[in-house]
């Protein structure tokens, strides 16, 4: 199961936060096939039905089925420049 890094459950908290979001709103990941490598992520206000539902230190990221297959020995990381932006990373699990 997809895992995040301290950095990455900061960051989601952070994004999901600043959208002024509801309580219990989670950053959704989806992918078209379970092979993807192109995700479609967005801040959803709950999950959908088959989603699957990771909290990680108050972050709450939700998994469509492909991505939850595709990202299934995975961290998420993220990286923040100086200028706010954030950009999350893939790596594999050890």
């Amino acid at each position: 199961m997809l895992t995040l890094t301290d950095n990455a459950s900061t960051a989601v908290k952070d994004i999901v936060e600043r959208s002024g979001a509801t309580e219990g709103a989670g950053l959704r990941i989806d992918a078209e096939d379970a092979r993807a490598t192109d995700f479609a992520v967005a801040i959803v206000p709950t999950p959908l039905a088959h989603d699957t539902v990771i909290e990680q230190d108050g972050a709450r990221v939700y998994l469509g089925e492909n991505a939850a297959h595709a990202l299934d020995d995975k961290m998420l990381d993220a990286r923040v420049s100086e200028d706010g932006r954030v950009a999350f990373d893939l790596l594999r699990q050890a």
